[in-house]
């Protein structure tokens, strides 16, 4: 039976436009990218199969484009599509803090660190300065390390808070492990920054460690 013989409130695009893209599960939001399935199999079987062989959902999107074009279903021009769909996507969660917006709610922090910093290799410390007002000014990547853990200056993230002329900092970086849980070593060094940042009257708003799910904010847990 094909997609478009299905009732009317099970079909994948008319359940987006009447319930919205929530309501969907994982393969019904990548049926609606096929479009079509492979031969004898519909848009919602073919990613059906291809979750269950190269999902869950993140691990297939994380995939390099060239990588993507060879699963079955996809193909070189659906893997562009899907590599240019999700940098939209990226683009758009980062636009507002790019654009200098005030940044009313510190969860868009957070998901800003999540997707600079998610599927790096390896352990990545970035600094957001902001203004009085809480706008971005700048977003910067400080220190890499292994997949172990990075080497943190409070010195150059001074340094360049006063560069950018910055109110406030807020810092992230990620467990390239996929735990997010703070270690002993990242509440130390938070507590580093605070005080070293204190001194020039530039305030450490948080802290958030980027692993698998949300980031998880130190401020949160009253650690900054």
């Amino acid at each position: 039976m094909h997609i478009r013989d299905w009732p009317a409130d099970e079909r994948p695009r008319e359940k987006l436009l009447a319930r919205g893209p929530a309501s969907l599960s994982d393969a019904e939001l990548l049926a609606i990218f096929l479009g079509s399935g492979l031969r004898g199999r519909d848009a919602v079987q073919t990613a059906r199969d291809l979750l269950a062989s190269h999902g869950p959902l993140r691990a297939l999107l994380d995939q390099a484009p060239t990588h993507l074009a060879t699963l079955p279903g996809l193909g070189p021009a659906r893997a562009c599509q899907l590599a240019a769909a999700l940098e939209l996507g990226h683009r758009h969660l980062a636009a507002a803090l790019e654009r200098g917006q005030v940044l009313s709610d510190p969860a868009s922090a957070g998901r800003y660190f999540t997707q600079r910093l998610r599927t790096r290799p390896h352990e990545v410390f970035a600094a957001l300065f902001l203004d009085t007002r809480h706008r971005a000014l700048a977003f910067e990547e400080m220190f890499q390390g292994t997949v172990d853990g990075a080497e943190v200056h409070p010195r150059e993230i001074v340094r360049r808070a006063l560069a950018h002329n910055a109110a406030a900092v807020i810092i992230g970086h990620n467990h390239p492990s996929g735990d997010a849980e703070p270690s002993a070593a990242d509440r130390a060094v938070t507590a580093r920054l605070k005080q070293a940042l204190s001194l020039v009257e530039i305030r450490l708003l948080d802290h958030f460690v980027v692993g698998d799910g949300p980031a998880v904010s130190l401020a949160a847990r009253g650690w900054v």
